[in-house]
């Protein structure tokens, strides 16, 4: 009975067009939940929802406000799948175990969304003394690998030039992991960027249950010394790896696309080597605040 209820409820999300990864991780949210709780949803009590989500602070780390409020709304919705009357749960389970499913998440045992923001308050904003900094250690990675004759040159002048891009462009891990290079577009009004003047960003971060939105960013005379080094890699670093038809913009070593975990590894390596703080992440190139 519970797998059924767990595949009716996968295919009522599919229909609504909602994104696999949503639904595969609401579906390990509610195994968990079954696991914690050793029970099945007709036997779930709001304790339950209490104590389990009470031990997801006692965690090392404790888990962010975000996240356990975004576990309990999926929680939630589940309950009102089972206790749908249309979808026939509650009946079945009532003649089957002579209990049926309630909804077990209640204003009262669940946490409100109050703040604009619930990011972890330690995550913060570069400097631009800080952002200098990590362009540098970037650079002079790029110059002491070649110096040394060290395999890994080659891929250490695509870790810069993509550091800067980012920062160039504002973009977030995915959009900048899924770029090709005919994302690289004219802008008649800044002819003298050539292919640089704009970029297509087409997986931009989607609403839930639509697809990935897409906008234009334009190269802006602020951020222009990107361009040189963008031509620079397309024309000169890129064919380097022998990327035949591959389409990707960043490509690795294998020729393949370089994927987000690795542009976080990228960003994290020359972090250290510019001595930053822990604290600051890939998506910290979004947000510069003045020195």
């Amino acid at each position: 009975m519970f797998e059924a209820m767990l595949e009716g409820w996968s295919r009522q999300q599919r229909s609504r067009l909602l994104a696999e990864k949503t639904v595969r991780d609401r579906l390990r949210l509610v195994r968990r939940f079954a696991e914690y709780t050793n029970a099945y949803p007709w036997q779930w009590t709001p304790e339950d929802v209490e104590a389990y989500f009470a031990a997801q602070f006692t965690k090392d780390p404790p888990a962010a406000h975000s996240t356990v409020r975004g576990q309990q709304n999926d929680l939630e919705l589940f309950c009102a799948f089972v206790t749908d009357s249309r979808f026939g749960w509650s009946a079945a389970c009532a003649e089957e175990f002579g209990q049926f499913p309630v909804q077990v998440c209640h204003d009262w045992n669940t946490a409100d969304h109050v703040a604009e923001f619930e990011g972890r308050p330690g995550r913060r904003a570069l400097t631009y003394d800080e952002l200098q900094q990590l362009f540098d250690a970037a650079d002079d990675r790029v110059e002491q690998k070649g110096k040394l004759g060290r395999k890994g040159s080659l891929a250490a002048w695509r870790d810069s030039v993509m550091l800067k891009f980012v920062y160039a462009y504002g973009l977030r891990r995915r959009e900048a992991s899924m770029l090709d290079l005919p994302d690289l577009r004219h802008n008649l009004r800044a002819s003298d960027y050539g292919r640089f003047g704009a970029l297509q960003v087409r997986w931009g971060k989607a609403s839930r249950g639509s697809p990935p939105k897409r906008r234009t960013v334009l190269t802006v005379h602020e951020l222009d010394w990107v361009v040189p080094l963008l031509e620079e890699w397309v024309e000169q670093a890129r064919p380097r790896f022998s990327p035949g038809k591959h389409p990707a913009l960043w490509i690795t070593e294998r020729r393949s696309r370089l994927g987000v975990r690795r542009l976080d590894e990228v960003f994290n390596t020359i972090r250290k080597l510019a001595e930053l703080p822990d604290e600051l992440e890939l998506h910290s190139l979004r947000h510069i605040v003045s020195a």
